[in-house]
């Protein structure tokens, strides 16, 4: 930091204003501060999500006190500061309406305080996006402390992921017989450690996006959350945020466009979940960079899939921490990312990940000797999706990746769940099912149940896959051929809310199209007779979140939040 540049704390602690001075420093000394903490030491600010109801995140208040000591050691000022937290495994109706509010807490809770750098604890789902969205309007010296995934889960013999369970819970009734006891021996089996989803799923894909975009210490992501190097790194983390704000290496210097294409391209090669999809894209938005759903089929779609994980391999996270863990697939994807993109220790991507050593071939592989030539996301074009829908081709089914079937209707969530296991429903393996309203402005918030459970009667045939087609999203822990994010949404009057049953539904994969094969005579006579469903509420923020959420396409974040304000604020409080 250059001597003429003062830090931004010191129009709290050092200004010319001598009685707000007194009053910001008076307060504070409540907590027993000495004088040199208010004379130029860099206040950094812990933005922590830990709550009791995020589970995921249920260690991050003793992460927070070990960031504290790094920030110390350096020469900092710590001051941690809760933010929202969203439980994804307990919110109702779903984390995603509330990813926009968190971030504004976030942002605003940054701008309002006497801060200098930042450091985001994270770890559930939405707590990483929701956070470096908030970040990024202020755009300060930003670095992120992922929380980590729980240990691998073990039952009756066999390694079982977390998150991905909860998708063969109708399958294990109908075909195993299993018990209410059954299920509560595998819930303490299946989440044994502090930690979230330790799958590939959205959780693990959030972590490695944030590394992959530059914004972690080397290797971080990876470690599991009970693994003491956690702590370690987290230490570090509090360090080299102090040097960061000395540097002046703000979020804006970090997040290039070549990060995002980066981030892109690694979330293809560890088979990452859909979801970074709307979340990079809202990220992009705030930064300033422009990102589009094209993009991640350009860059990210012939990918080789590199990891062999769960929900598109067979390990979980532990085994490939074990294998090397993100350095080993940076050093591996190398020839296919921008290298010299620079990160917040100060070195370039090829600096950091140049000596990245792999202990296990079956977890990590190489370009040469891929899980999957190409894996990534499929960005599918039609009258269906005018603005686009998505599928993970690594997590599907490849019979099914060219399929033309009938659609079987779902109006409404609340329509599938009571129909979809009538034993008279008119529905094979051949069928196309269609569920309408879990869009952004539709459920609202966007849910992930674009996955649906199978017809029972289907299952116990054997039937393991169906093409499914929602303008929701999917868990990041689930597959199956699945259509998601299509849009414009069915709430909103897209194409998808004109679906008949019976109508035939073309997919193409390859060709990236997806289309509803009903004549356009047809398609605008439904659509002279098409009504708006009645909004979901009537007041407070999630009548904010339905006037103002963008479609899917552009991440899904509140038109008014795209873009920054920046960190200055001009007017004093007394």
């Amino acid at each position: 930091m250059s001597k003429k540049k003062k830090l931004r704390s010191s129009e709290w602690f050092n200004s010319d204003n001598k009685k707000m001075n007194f009053v910001h420093r008076s307060w504070l000394r409540n907590q027993g501060y000495p004088d040199d903490y208010f004379e130029g030491k860099p206040v950094i600010g812990i933005c922590n999500t830990w709550s009791d109801l995020t589970p995921c995140n249920g260690h991050l208040r003793q992460f927070a006190e070990v960031v504290k000591r790094g920030i110390l050691e350096a020469g900092g000022f710590p001051m941690e500061f809760p933010v929202m937290s969203l439980g994804e495994t307990i919110m109702k109706p779903t984390t995603m309406l509330f990813r926009n509010l968190a971030s504004m807490d976030t942002e605003e809770s940054i701008r309002a305080n006497p801060l200098d750098g930042i450091v985001l604890l994270t770890g559930c789902d939405k707590t990483t996006p929701s956070t470096l969205m908030g970040a990024c309007s202020v755009d300060l010296p930003t670095i992120v402390v992922p929380g980590g995934p729980m240990l691998s889960g073990r039952f009756r013999g066999e390694q079982i992921g977390s998150g991905s369970m909860n998708w063969m819970v109708k399958e294990k009734q109908n075909n195993e017989a299993f018990t209410d006891a059954d299920f509560r021996e595998a819930e303490v089996c299946l989440a044994r450690s502090i930690g979230h989803c330790n799958t590939m799923g959205t959780a693990s894909t959030m972590a490695t996006m944030v590394e992959a975009l530059g914004l972690t210490l080397p290797g971080f992501s990876s470690i599991p959350a009970a693994d003491a190097r956690k702590k370690m790194f987290a230490q570090l983390s509090g360090r080299r945020i102090v040097e960061m704000v000395k540097e002046d290496l703000t979020l804006s210097k970090i997040l290039t466009r070549e990060a995002f294409e980066n981030a892109i391209v690694t979330n293809s090669g560890v088979g990452g979940s859909t979801n970074l999809i709307i979340h990079l894209t809202a990220i992009a938005g705030r930064i300033g960079v422009d990102l589009r759903l094209e993009d991640f089929d350009i860059y990210g779609s012939k990918i080789p899939l590199l990891v062999n994980l769960k929900p598109s391999g067979k390990y979980l996270m532990e085994d490939f921490y074990y294998a090397g863990g993100l350095p080993v697939v940076l050093k591996n994807l190398m020839p296919l990312l921008h290298k010299e993109v620079i990160t917040v220790n100060g070195a370039t991507m090829a600096e950091n990940y140049k000596d990245a050593v792999c202990y296990e071939e079956d977890v990590i592989r190489t370009l040469e000797s891929p899980l999957k030539k190409e894996a990534g996301i499929a960005v599918l074009k039609g009258n269906l999706c005018e603005n686009g829908s998505v599928i993970k081709p690594s997590a599907a089914s490849l019979h099914l990746m060219r399929h033309t079937g009938k659609a079987v209707v779902f109006e409404t969530m609340e329509d599938y769940h009571e129909r979809i296991d009538d034993p008279h429903l008119e529905i094979d393996e051949n069928s196309v099912i269609v569920l309408k309203g879990v869009g952004p402005k539709g459920y609202p918030g966007m849910p992930e149940v674009g996955n649906v459970d199978l017809p029972a009667k289907l299952i116990k045939k054997g039937v393991r896959d169906m093409v499914r087609i929602s303008d929701g999203r999917m868990s990041g822990t689930a597959g199956g051929t699945v259509i998601l994010h299509v849009s414009p949404e069915s709430s909103v009057g897209g194409t998808l809310a004109l679906v008949e049953n019976g109508d035939m539904i073309s997919l193409d994969v390859e060709k990236r199209s997806l289309e509803l094969l009903v004549s356009e005579e047809e398609l605008h006579k439904r659509k002279q007779s098409w009504k708006a469903p009645e909004p979901r509420a009537d007041r407070g923020y999630v009548k904010l979140y339905i006037d103002h959420v963008e479609q899917a396409d552009k991440g899904a974040d509140l038109n008014f939040l795209v873009g920054g304000s920046g960190s200055k604020v001009e007017r004093d409080s007394h």
